[in-house]
């Protein structure tokens, strides 16, 4: 019950900080995830259920994310991936230099990092834009690939709440979640996802996350020489899957597949 009343508390927050100017809470949070009929908080923003979003595989764990509203997000950006896409908003983590940069261009108008300073874990919200962006800190292997050792929050799972949609995207997750990540997380249609079995999570953790966040669309990245086979066995035939040969899709809430699918991008 203190939990529930955590979550409460921190929603009327957030409706509070709303009202003062400061970003809207999250349209993708559910109060209590783990009991029967959770019920997902929804506030009335302009963009929501409006327009399409874009979605461009770019390489290793760097998605391009377009709105409807011209904003352009790069995830886990190192400037090695752009897609030939200025982004407006890049996220970084910075398990190793593929997934981040210290010297972005400075033209970049948000750089968000996943990792905090002083000790402290990094905390996002903030409006660009049409779209919500947060994040939900995990920890990260502290020493190279010594899962024993683990660096508190130094790791960030970005949430993009845009058109009605709940974009997720993991980041480089080290170990399993746990139900406080779950309620922080809340609902996500879109999820993107490292498969890469050995420097992330192994296949048969990040496919039990997948399974238990159920997203309508599943984007694999970071995936080297990990066979789509071995991770689509790990479903329980609970996924379709969706081979395409374009890099690119366009989405909105009303296009979601009707079951939940597992889309591979072209260069995935």
């Amino acid at each position: 019950m203190k939990w529930i009343a955590g979550c409460v508390a921190l929603l009327l927050s957030a409706f509070t900080a709303s009202a003062q100017g400061k970003p809207p809470p999250s349209e993708c949070l559910a109060m209590a995830q783990s009991l029967p009929r959770a019920t997902f908080v929804s506030f009335s923003r302009a963009a929501a259920a409006k327009g399409e979003v874009t979605i461009t595989y770019a390489g290793h764990s760097t998605y391009i994310i377009e709105t409807a509203g011209n904003v352009t997000i790069a995830t886990d950006f190192s400037g090695a991936y752009t897609a030939g896409k200025a982004p407006d908003v890049v996220t970084m983590n910075r398990a190793h230099s593929t997934h981040y940069t210290l010297n972005p261009d400075p033209r970049i108008a948000h750089v968000l990092r996943g990792w905090g300073e002083d000790g402290k874990p990094a905390h996002h919200a903030l409006n660009v834009g049409d779209v919500l962006i947060r994040n939900v800190t995990t920890d990260i292997r502290a020493f190279r690939f010594d899962s024993e050792a683990l660096q508190k929050d130094g790791n960030s799972i970005f949430i993009f709440e845009v058109a009605g949609l709940c974009i997720g995207h993991l980041g480089h997750l080290h170990h399993p979640l746990d139900e406080t990540h779950y309620a922080a997380i809340g609902r996500l249609d879109i999820v993107m996802v490292p498969i890469d079995g050995t420097y992330t999570l192994s296949l048969d953790g990040m496919s039990e996350i997948t399974r238990r966040l159920r997203s309508s669309i599943v984007l694999p990245m970071h995936r080297f020489a990990t066979p789509l086979s071995d991770f689509m066995a790990r479903m329980n035939g609970q996924f379709e899957m969706d081979i395409r040969t374009e890099r690119s899709f366009s989405v909105s809430r009303d296009t979601l597949p009707r079951k939940p699918t597992i889309i591979i991008l072209d260069g995935v």
